[in-house]
């Protein structure tokens, strides 16, 4: 959708739109399954699936005892093709997502995607909880030749949505989009619904998101 103001939101994937930890999980025990070790991770290691799927395989690894990097770059990408068979078993939309999208949208906001999850796959899962015709644009990991932190995938996602990035802002759950919205010089508020909840005001954004309710009023506030 253009936006002829300009103003933009774009979201993070993982962790923000979508708890995604419960099948991110799966396809790395499935990995340490075929191995013979059985079910590594748990539950509760839901933050660590938010830092990818090497993260995962690290601790799974390490809890087995010695382990090296060689033995992450043999299974990522068995890793990456269990959770393409199985990207939507779990994953739920955060509440009040679909509704605090829909009304940006009514408002000439502008609505794009800016994940470090590979394109393919984001495409694949937002297609599976029927939402992907709501974005304008999605940058993804494998998008450009950079991904989150540096500011370009973020530049580029606000940029395909036809918005202007100097009135756009980012809405996360990580210090990697913290440090992505500093590095494009934009507003960034931060989920406390997502795996960290209330403990990421330790990253003293510009806005701590608690409920999608409040979204379409604080992008009024932040993008004026």
């Amino acid at each position: 959708m253009r936006n002829g103001a300009g103003r933009t939101v774009v979201f993070d994937l993982d962790g923000t739109l979508a708890d995604t930890s419960a099948d991110l999980l799966a396809s790395a025990n499935a990995c340490f399954r075929r191995l013979g070790h059985g079910d590594l991770l748990t539950p509760a290691d839901a933050l660590t699936a938010f830092h990818g799927g090497r993260a995962m395989l690290r601790l799974g690894f390490s809890r087995l005892g010695d382990w090296t990097e060689d033995m992450v770059d043999a299974e990522y990408p068995r890793l990456l093709c269990a959770y393409e068979g199985a990207i939507c078993v779990h994953t739920t939309l955060y509440p009040g997502a679909v509704a605090a999208v829909e009304a940006l949208r009514h408002r000439g906001f502008a609505v794009a995607i800016c994940t470090n999850k590979p394109e393919g796959l984001a495409e694949t899962l937002l297609r599976a909880l029927g939402v992907r015709d709501m974005f304008a644009a999605l940058v993804g990991a494998d998008t450009l030749p950079t991904r989150k932190p540096d500011p370009a995938p973020y530049i580029a996602s606000v940029q395909r949505a036809g918005g202007t990035v100097a009135r756009s802002m980012l809405v996360g759950d990580t210090d990697t989009d913290r440090k992505t919205g500093r590095a494009a010089g934009v507003p960034v508020a931060l989920v406390t619904f997502g795996p960290e909840g209330h403990t990421i005001a330790r990253l003293e954004p510009d806005a701590l998101l608690h409920h999608f309710d409040d979204l379409p009023d604080l992008a009024e506030r932040l993008i004026p």
